[in-house]
């Protein structure tokens, strides 16, 4: 009988410990399932990172510039600084990354103001002074409006130049492959939006759930123009590989500058915006 009763005794504890780790898994699935839940419905936040004192240009100290207020297709107001290029000189679109806004860029702008180019920035939906909500289809055509609206200014195609940074990378790649752009200089680009994340939140089905993925190596085949890529090999935001697989899916002609020790702050490096200068205005001579 004692024996029975230790059997019994066993068998409790067996099925009491079988019952926690049901519970434990359960309560492990649960949670996984709120926290996937929860960067699903989150996921811009951690996308996109606006600024939004849409600060004017003549408060900056920038001259010659327009500050344009242009309505998209689909209904929403963004903001366009614009500087004419000099005669013979192609003229820049630029497109920032995913922090900030195009008032943290000023100094660029002023830069290439100073080499004779024309250059617009756009501030895309959701930041500076612009409306809307940020999303990759609203940013492809807040580029398009603005490339249009460079061509309404007169501005022949052949005299218009793409400049991404970081996220504005895919942003230009996309338009590049829509419409005719005499060069395309990208800093820091990445093949997808979407290969980065998956590597940082590996332990998500990311893929499956991204809603902005900027699949540029999807759309680097469609770009024509003359092509210009810079990155630091020590990127720990975008990294170099993914700089260099883009490039190497590219079609000539293109460069690749590669900048030893560079970090993702290569795009502050006034060496890197002098390249573009000289990469552009080699291009411009060619139309």
């Amino acid at each position: 009988m004692v024996l029975d009763q230790c059997h019994g005794h066993a068998r409790q504890a067996e099925v009491g410990l079988t019952a926690m780790l049901r519970f434990a898994l359960l309560f492990a699935v649960l949670a996984y399932l709120a926290i996937m839940g929860f960067m699903y419905v989150q996921q811009r936040n951690f996308q996109y990172f606006p600024a939004r004192s849409g600060t004017p240009p003549q408060e900056l100290g920038l001259t010659g510039v327009t500050e344009d207020r242009v309505k998209t297709p689909d209904g929403e107001t963004i903001v366009l600084w614009y500087s004419p290029a000099q005669p013979g000189k192609p003229t820049v679109l630029f497109f920032h990354g995913n922090g900030g806004e195009i008032s943290g860029r000023h100094e660029r702008f002023a830069y290439l103001q100073s080499q004779g180019l024309g250059a617009m920035f756009v501030s895309y939906r959701g930041y500076g002074a612009s409306t809307g909500t940020i999303s990759e289809p609203g940013l492809i055509i807040d580029a398009v409006t603005a490339y249009d609206v460079l061509r309404a200014k007169g501005v022949a195609a052949g005299q218009i130049m793409l400049l991404g940074e970081s996220l504005g990378t895919g942003v230009a790649i996309q338009l590049a492959a829509q419409k005719p752009v005499a060069a395309v200089a990208l800093e820091a680009p990445y093949t997808a939006m979407v290969d980065i994340a998956a590597d940082v939140y590996w332990w998500l089905p990311v893929r499956l759930l991204m809603k902005d993925q900027f699949r540029s190596r999807d759309h680097i085949a469609e770009v024509k123009a003359p092509l210009l890529i810079q990155h630091g090999d020590a990127d720990r935001v975008v990294p170099f590989a993914q700089g260099r697989a883009l490039f190497a899916m590219a079609n000539e002609p293109k460069q690749m500058v590669v900048i030893p020790g560079g970090t993702h702050d290569i795009i502050s490096d006034r060496d890197v915006w002098a390249r573009e200068v000289a990469f552009f205005l080699a291009n411009a001579k060619a139309q």
